[in-house]
């Protein structure tokens, strides 16, 4: 399982009249955690790209415990539980300073090619995953096309 801290601070412009972030920044501060995790296992997001690949928003949720307010430093978690096959789940969740939690959610990536197309995720990205995993129960196939259980995938 991999997992990846970073932190953000509340803007004035993330909020509204009364102080309160608006909503649609969670999703925001999700990307923040999101390439940010790339980054820091050493496969940031332009690499994706150069390599031919794209990783859109198939699916965005995110669930307000309690609201973020102006000049508040938000620490955000996120958490990548199974290595990716055709798509990745990314899980979030954002707490204050208090290490109150204020929202939690997900997002669930396709890995497209440059025709717009799903494809598998890079090997490189696999890669740079696959140390994070070691712990856990991996059904990758092997070369030859057989599982773990040496039946045909």
């Amino acid at each position: 399982m991999l997992v990846n801290t970073t932190h953000v601070r509340v803007r004035y412009a993330d909020t509204d009249k009364m102080g309160i972030t608006y909503h649609s920044k969670y999703f925001e501060w999700f990307e923040v955690g999101r390439t940010e995790m790339l980054r820091d296992i050493g496969f940031p997001y332009t690499q994706l790209e150069q390599e031919g690949f794209g990783l859109p928003v198939l699916e965005a949720y995110c669930h307000y415990h309690h609201a973020a307010t102006y000049d508040q430093l938000l620490r955000i978690v996120s958490t990548v539980a199974n290595l990716p096959r055709v798509t990745i789940r990314i899980d979030y969740k954002i707490f204050n300073a208090d290490q109150e939690l204020l929202v939690e959610g997900y997002t669930t990536h396709p890995f497209i090619g440059k025709n717009g197309k799903p494809v598998r995720p890079p090997k490189s990205l696999l890669a740079a995953l696959l140390p994070y995993f070691k712990n856990t129960d991996l059904d990758l196939p092997s070369p030859g096309g057989n599982g773990k259980n040496g039946k045909k995938e």
